[in-house]
């Protein structure tokens, strides 16, 4: 993704005195890491800049997935949201349109072993363990492509809402693909066959899932706290385009910040 989509895409959508909730667009990643030295643009530094002032991580999105971030204001701040997305206080909601028509609803409760990442986690040691990881889903729509693939005339999608219960490295895609619905645009897990039609036909090429709900205690006030983004313009498009429709509270928003007291 180029830097000015980025730019287009970057919002504020919450802030307070504690903490603030921006959207951060596919292809950005949060901080600077070892995964990418090449890039010179951050989500932590476009909010940084946007507020001017110094902002904490909290916790973490991919760099290809896109959705809602949240980063503390203060120390203080940042050691209470850390701590509650350790101790998996936080649910999380996400969108993901998939290869081919899953279930209604289910739940995928299969441990995944940890993946490193030699640039980002140094020299392995040791054999990688497995640890459990649990994904609830339900699927909020069906839609048929009229695009020949392989012996198949025309292609199964669906939108699906997810909530994983656990946080493992690229859980959401490691499991649906395990389920054999991959996530469209997910070159590390996916089908490589689907996403390059994608690319074909809508003229781009993006991992097609999204972090659009956090609900949380305000680390003040202790409130329950809900939190949601919008979904980006070519994930929107692409639902548009296929006759799928995001569920209500991911409809766009306005770029302006919004103040909230706590």
């Amino acid at each position: 993704m180029q830097t000015r989509c980025w730019l287009e895409s970057f919002a504020i959508l919450h802030r307070d005195p504690c903490l603030v909730a921006i959207h951060k667009p596919a292809g950005l990643l949060v901080h600077r890491s070892p995964i990418d030295t090449r890039e010179t643009r951050f989500a932590l530094q476009l909010a940084r800049d946007a507020l001017g002032q110094r902002v904490y991580p909290v916790h973490r999105l991919d760099k290809a997935t896109s959705g809602l971030l949240i980063f503390a204001l203060d120390p203080d701040s940042a050691r209470q949201l850390a701590g509650q997305f350790a101790r998996r206080e936080v649910a999380k909601r996400y969108l993901a349109l998939v290869r081919g028509w899953p279930p209604a609803q289910g739940c995928i409760d299969r441990a995944l072993r940890h993946q490193p990442d030699p640039r980002a986690d140094g020299p392995r040691t040791g054999e990688p363990t497995s640890k459990s990881a649990l994904t609830r889903f339900a699927c909020l729509g069906q839609a048929v492509l009229d695009r020949p693939l392989g012996r198949y005339p025309q292609q199964r999608y669906a939108l699906l809402e997810l909530a994983p219960e656990t946080g493992r490295k690229h859980q959401i895609r490691r499991h649906l693909n395990h389920l054999n619905h991959p996530v469209i645009g997910d070159v590390n897990h996916g089908d490589r066959h689907h996403n390059h039609l994608f690319h074909d036909w809508r003229g781009y090429h993006r991992l097609y899932l999204a972090a659009t709900e956090l609900h949380l205690r305000h680390p003040d006030s202790g409130q329950a706290l809900r939190l949601s983004a919008p979904l980006q313009g070519d994930f929107r498009a692409t639902l548009n385009a296929l006759g799928l429709a995001p569920p209500p509270g991911v409809e766009p928003q306005s770029r302006h910040s919004t103040e909230t007291g706590t």
